[in-house]
């Protein structure tokens, strides 16, 4: 025994050579079939009528270690050749006994109960599945050319066929066909050991007949008997036969035919060309299907005959089709061939022997799934050992192809051989390989891929040891098949230095792993650098979407500004910082302040709540852009009219600092930084000053008293704030306001008198407007001033009085001289000063006294008015 050397071609590597067994050292014989045990055990039929038993172990190959005795091996059997005192050698030769004289042609297992059913010349043999007790030929049957035993998909799809048994016209002697060990036993017999019904249910057919048997042993396990349960017509020249469920498929010359095990009626399936090759069926375990050769095109049918999925075309018709897990194995000219049932594909081939060696026949285990393939040639047995998933995937990476170990994956995934946190596993490992082959866009897909790799994994990349997050970084190396994490820099220089090595072999002649494209045209270190980042920036964006700790949220945010900031991504920095992230504001504060992005420095402070920081930054911006330090962004995009058609860099940082403002409490903050901003924007300062979203309002008096007396605009707009908004009653603010719209008033009537182009518009209001035309009223400030000097009652009238007696202010004067009971005054200003018989007729009802009218239509002499007028005041009046 020995290991077979094979010339193997793959894809990918499923199986692997175990060892080789020759017969001929034990037997002067060829093998004829074979089968395969779950337990391990091997069967070899032989063309001079001896059954071999073999013991094989495909999980260890060099495994030096004693083997442990089988339950059921021959322990008390003399003549077995099985040694437990010698190594185990991972294939054993444990015994071989006589059938017949002729060849041994099909080996049927009966593993539930340790039986074995050996067809040979036509005749069946029974024995135990040691060897051990004599074969006892089954004599009743003759002329049997096939045996198969029925298999079930489940329960629920099989009918029961104990009832067969008693079927009208069959007596007990026919059904009980033979006795083997003991005396003849009926129907119903207690002592039977029926363990379920279908366990050893077989059909052979013999001649024209289709014969359903059922085997069963007594608690002894000395006898059993054999039960017709139910005989049909078959159709002659049977070649192949599958039993499932309640169906029977045979396969003849012609095609194929379906039988119904219940009622015995049948159907063709399909027939086959006038030149076809022999007809093959394999039932598939692990899908309880059967697959129907038709020359080199395999169908995979359920168990009415009808295809499911698609067919798999092999490259010649096999001599033998066997199953391995999601694989079909055919043989055929000293080759095996491993295809995919779904896919399709061919996936592995393995020569193990030369054209013309004569047939081959593949055999494996009943469950589907199992470990080991045993290929049989008419002079040898090659055992081929399943290779371990993990290891299948390995293989595929060291090679370097990624996208069949995916697609190996995802196939063992939809089988449901590996979970879904290998699948995550997989993809990240290979995400690692892929990064350090420089592939950076399809590492970070594949390591989005992957639902249990942690954001921490690619800190290293990033930021280099030690750092605050090192002992975050899980130590898992995987399979090892990559370095250790590195700064990119790191990475990117020894893939450049892999690069130069590889052109160089290249020119000698040898082949490298290094990818084709990076041979012919080198990447330059800046490109691989700024893909790197750009990549690494993806991965932690969709990061920041996960159910994270918060240190790990803390390294995915922080890091994700480094990373930015490498690239100068300006505005994706700004977003973050501005926006709710977990940011360390000490690791990037100098970072930051040293490479000039203090907007981005300020949103971040103004993110934590570090708001005096964040205000001396944005005071600084806008004193910068106004000296002319830096360049205004909105010079920059000046239009041909000399509009611009962004905001200034001034105007943005006042307002960035007005958005902290309106929710700071700290009221000698916001004094502090009030008058900057009103030398940028007015409207902004009484956005601050007149804020709903601080908690606690800021003190009246102290804001006041801290605006520029210049900057009337804002303390006007104040004042109505707290007058007309905040319902304030104090008398002070009340006359504050209205001296203060009087005194704006006297000096815009002033620049309007002495206005040498009045025709230009009328200017409203002195230093009381900022140079970028932030208004804040749209009102003429007289109009201000009289409606408020009528609506209010709670300021001084005398004192307005006072500022406004040597002013032209005829219809304010008015208004103030009716507050204080001064009737007269009223008219002869209405009626002499502002001519308005009209408002004096009005004011004369509105006092309602004769002696007031009167006095009106003395006014009005005086003044000529037309007679009209004076007779109207006085109709009224009386």
């Amino acid at each position: 025994m020995a290991t077979t050397n094979t010339d193997t071609t793959t894809t990918r590597t499923v199986i692997e050579p175990l060892l080789t067994f020759d017969p001929t050292l034990h037997l002067h014989t060829s093998i004829k079939s074979i089968a395969t045990s779950s337990q391990s055990f091997i069967y070899l039929g032989t063309s001079s009528g001896s059954l071999l038993l073999l013991s094989i172990n495909p999980d260890t190959p060099n495994d030096k270690n004693p083997s442990t005795k089988d339950p059921k091996s021959t322990l008390d059997d003399p003549n077995s050749t099985l040694d437990f005192d010698v190594p185990f050698r991972n294939v054993s030769f444990i015994k071989s006994v006589t059938v017949g004289d002729s060849a041994v042609e099909t080996v049927l297992l009966l593993d539930e109960i340790g039986k074995v059913i050996v067809l040979s010349d036509g005749f069946l043999f029974l024995t135990d599945s040691g060897l051990v007790q004599p074969v006892k030929k089954l004599g009743f049957l003759k002329g049997v050319s096939f045996i198969t035993k029925r298999v079930k998909s489940s329960e629920s799809e099989c009918s029961d066929l104990s009832g067969f048994s008693s079927l009208e016209g069959s007596s007990a002697s026919s059904r009980i066909l033979s006795r083997l060990g003991g005396g003849v036993r009926g129907n119903g017999v207690k002592d039977f050991v029926q363990k379920g019904e279908g366990d050893y249910v077989f059909a052979v057919v013999a001649g024209k007949k289709l014969m359903l048997i059922e085997l069963r042993v007594v608690p002894n396990d000395k006898e059993v008997d054999l039960l017709v349960l139910k005989e049909m017509q078959c159709i002659d020249g049977v070649k192949t036969i599958v039993w499932i469920n309640d169906s029977i498929i045979v396969g003849t010359v012609i095609g194929y035919s379906l039988f119904s095990c219940i009622t015995g009626q049948s159907g063709v399936i399909f027939t086959l060309p006038d030149v076809s090759s022999l007809p093959f069926l394999k039932l598939l375990w692990k899908e309880k299907k059967v697959l129907l050769l038709v020359d080199n095109v395999g169908i995979i049918a359920d168990e009415h005959g009808q295809p499911v999925g698609g067919s798999l075309v092999f490259r010649k018709g096999p001599d033998s089709v066997g199953e391995l897990a999601s694989y079909v194995i055919v043989v055929r000219d000293g080759k095996l061939e491993l295809y995919h049932k779904k896919s399709g594909d061919r996936v592995q081939t393995v020569s193990f022997g030369s054209e013309g060696s004569g047939p081959c026949i593949v055999a494996d285990e009943e469950s589907g799934n199992g470990k080991l393939v045993a290929v049989a040639t008419p002079t040898k047995v090659i055992f081929y050992r399943r290779v371990p998933t993990e290891e299948q995937i390995k293989d595929l990476l060291r090679k370097k192809n990624f996208k069949e170990a995916v697609s190996l994956v995802e196939e063992l995934k939809s089988d449901g051989e590996i979970s879904n946190e290998m699948l995550s596993f997989v993809h990240a490992q290979i995400g690692f390989l892929l990064l350090f082959d420089l592939h950076f866009e399809e590492a970070v897909n594949h390591f989005l891929q992957s639902e249990t790799m942690q954001p921490s994994e690619i800190f290293p990349f990033i930021m280099r040891d030690p750092n605050r997050w090192s002992l975050l970084v899980p130590r898992n190396r995987y399979w090892g098949l990559h370095p250790p994490p590195a700064p990119l820099e790191d990475v990117v220089d020894d893939g450049l230095m892999a690069i130069q090595r590889a052109i160089f072999l290249k020119k000698a002649g040898v082949d490298t792993t290094v990818h084709e494209d990076f041979v012919l045209n080198p990447p330059t270190r800046a490109d691989l650098l700024e893909l790197a980042i750009k990549n690494m920036s993806r991965y932690l964006e969709v990061s920041r979407e996960k159910e994270l700790t918060l240190s790990v949220r803390e390294g995915v945010d922080t890091l994700l500004m480094y990373l930015y900031r490498a690239l100068n991504r300006i505005d994706d920095m700004e977003r973050l910082a501005s926006s709710g992230n977990s940011c360390i504001v000490e690791e990037l504060e100098t970072l930051l302040d040293e490479s000039g992005h203090l907007r981005t420095l300020a949103f971040l402070y103004a993110s934590k709540g570090m708001s005096s920081k964040a205000l001396t930054i944005w005071r600084i911006l806008a004193k910068n852009y106004s000296s002319g330090l830096w360049k205004d962004p909105a010079l920059e995009h000046e239009l041909p009219d000399g509009n611009t058609n962004v905001i200034s860099g001034r105007e943005v940082a006042a307002t960035e600092a007005s958005k902290i403002l309106e929710e700071l409490c700290d009221q000698d903050l916001v004094l502090q930084h009030l008058g900057w901003i009103a030398d940028v924007n007015p409207v902004l300062t009484v956005q601050v000053l007149t804020s709903e979203k601080r908690v606690d309002q800021l003190s009246p008096d102290e804001v006041i008293a801290s605006i520029d007396p210049k900057k009337v605009e804002i303390l006007q707009r104040y004042l109505q704030w707290l007058i007309e908004d905040q319902d304030s009653c104090d008398t002070q603010f009340h006359t504050l306001y209205a001296l203060s719209l009087a005194k704006s008033a006297i000096e815009s009537f002033e620049v309007e008198s002495t206005s040498q182009e009045p025709d230009e518009g009328r200017l409203e209001e002195t230093e009381i407007s900022d140079p970028g035309g932030n208004s804040i009223f749209q009102s003429p400030v007289r109009d201000r001033l009289q409606i408020f000097l009528q609506s209010s009652d709670l300021f001084d009238p005398e004192e307005v009085l006072d500022l406004i007696e040597g002013s032209e202010l005829w219809l304010e004067k008015a208004i103030l001289y009716r507050k204080l009971g001064q009737e007269t005054l009223v008219l002869q200003i209405l009626a002499l000063k502002l001519e308005d018989s009209e408002a004096a007729e009005q004011y004369c009802a509105e006092i309602g006294r004769p002696d007031a009218y009167m006095q009106s239509v003395s006014f009005c002499s005086s003044l000529c008015f037309p007679q009209p007028i004076h007779k109207n005041i006085l109709t009224t009046g009386l």
